[in-house]
């Protein structure tokens, strides 16, 4: 037999939360750091494109067109301030369309205009990358040109610069949000231990509430201080102990009853025994041997209704499906059973049943509620008597009846006889008073309930179970065969 691994055996709810918990986070901040790299990267850029614009302003305005022809005016100090800049190198020129260079880097990269800078004004600042000498270049530039002038006559007015700054400004912003949380999250990890710790607690004071009760105390658990998702678990808890002391009560009241009731029959036949051991008449051992085997019987149908009662009240039972039967054939076949043992005492069994009469129920345990009925109406009616069963059935209900015309009963008894062991003074036949509390804890786990009442006829007694009538299924609603079908039940489009 293969034996469960660890895995699947030993499982921590605090572990499983934790991981639940703390997965998201780690598979989170690597997306954190991508995000803030991006960002850092835009918030690094605006303040030096905002300079770059600045400068190609700047140019702009010391270039003029005279006559047609461009002149620019740029101050030494102007170009000195342009190349001033301890990190990155700076660029600039002034060239027309047609590639003549009026001042600044020759060989620095022309832009290639696209259709929105072809329909913009004058003065428009645009930005782009690119690459010069293996350097990273960011570069504004403008175009300067006359409504009177083609295309190829626009000036460009372009100034670049590496991006070393900016590289070093996005890495700052980056380790200023990046290195608190190598401080935030073990922090936050300890306080999520802390919480489930905290918030777990209840389940270890429901653990020790558990184990520190006695072994016989299944009384149930308190929920006062349970919190709100425990209480499911609590309440199912409490109606498993609920069943588990009804069980208990159950098999303690058996061995009571079992250990008072076997004490009497076991008394005689040890003291019929006692008798034969002494007699020496044969005639008297064989009357002292047929009273020892009459005691046997009596103690055997004892035991076997002892059985059959702790069966059904423990709820052995209980749980098997029921399913639909015909109460009308299986009482007949029962009755049947009691033919010969009727006929041995004189008296008259008889059956009626008008048809078919489906119920809801468990076979064996109707057959133990028949016999139990048919016996009791046995015993207590004299020789040359009547007792008949019938099954009456209206649709709704089905009623088991079974009428005799023996000693009767009376209404102050008409309760009583259904408890354990209950026996009216005067009847007198001797049985074990076990018979009806067996049909009334059948009856019950059939949503029924049994009765016993005066015979309204005359002498006698009926016993009368009434049953719920078994209704069958509604059949599925037919589905259509074919498209052919599915067209004839649909109403014709626009209809």
């Amino acid at each position: 037999m293969s034996t469960p691994s660890s895995a699947e055996t030993e499982r921590s709810l605090f572990g499983e939360i934790l991981d639940w918990m703390l997965a998201p986070l780690l598979f989170v901040w690597p997306l954190s750091i991508a995000f803030t790299h991006y960002f850092a990267n835009n918030v690094a850029n605006y303040p030096y494109d905002q300079a770059l614009r600045e400068h190609v302003a700047a140019i702009a305005r010391q270039v003029k067109l005279v006559g047609g022809k461009p002149v620019l005016t740029l101050p030494a100090s102007a170009r000195a301030l342009l190349r001033a800049d301890e990190t990155d190198s700076v660029y600039f020129h002034v060239v027309t369309q047609e590639g003549k260079l009026l001042a600044g880097d020759k060989d620095l990269p022309m832009p290639v205009a696209s259709r929105q800078e072809d329909s913009a004004l004058s003065g428009d600042i645009y930005l782009r990358d690119a690459d010069y000498n293996g350097q990273d270049l960011r570069m504004a530039y403008t175009y300067l040109a006359d409504a009177q002038l083609p295309r190829e006559k626009w000036i460009v007015v372009e100034v670049a610069e590496t991006t070393e700054k900016r590289t070093q400004l996005a890495n700052k912003i980056v380790a200023s949000v990046i290195l608190p949380q190598f401080i935030i999250i073990p922090l936050a990890v300890m306080l999520v231990w802390f919480g489930l710790s905290r918030g777990l607690r209840p389940l270890t004071r429901l653990r020790q509430t558990i184990e520190t009760r006695e072994p016989a105390d299944l009384s149930p658990i308190a929920t006062r201080r349970v919190p709100e998702e425990l209480e499911p678990l609590v309440e199912a808890f409490n109606a498993m102990l609920e069943r588990m002391k009804k069980n208990v009560e159950a098999q303690q009241r058996f061995v009571a009853d079992a250990a008072h009731q076997m004490r009497t029959p076991l008394t005689g036949l040890k003291t019929q025994a006692q008798l034969a051991i002494r007699e020496t008449d044969p005639e008297a051992l064989r009357h002292a041997l047929r009273q020892i085997a009459t005691g046997v019987d009596r103690a055997g149908r004892l035991v076997n209704q002892l059985l059959t009662l702790a069966r059904t009240e423990g709820g052995e039972l209980a749980p098997q499906q029921h399913e639909p039967l015909d109460l009308a054939l299986l009482i007949r076949d029962v009755v049947a059973d009691w033919v010969v043992p009727a006929i041995e005492k004189g008296i008259d069994l008889g059956y009626e049943s008008d048809g078919p009469a489906m119920i809801s129920g468990n076979p064996f345990l109707l057959c133990e509620l028949a016999k139990n009925l048919i016996d009791n109406a046995l015993r207590y009616t004299p020789a040359g008597g009547h007792v008949t069963c019938r099954i009456l059935n209206t649709g709704v209900t089905v009623m088991l009846e079974v009428e005799d015309d023996g000693i009767g009963i009376s209404e102050e008894h008409a309760e009583l006889v259904f408890e354990r062991f209950f026996r009216v003074n005067d009847a007198g036949p001797e049985g074990s008073g076990l018979g009806l509390a067996i049909v009334q804890e059948i009856a019950m786990q059939h949503g029924s309930h049994a009765t016993l009442r005066p015979n309204p006829h005359g002498r006698g007694a009926v016993a009368r179970v009434v049953f719920v009538a078994w209704q069958p299924p509604p059949p599925p609603p037919p589905e259509p065969d074919d498209f052919s079908e599915l067209y004839r039940q649909s109403p014709p489009i626009g209809a």
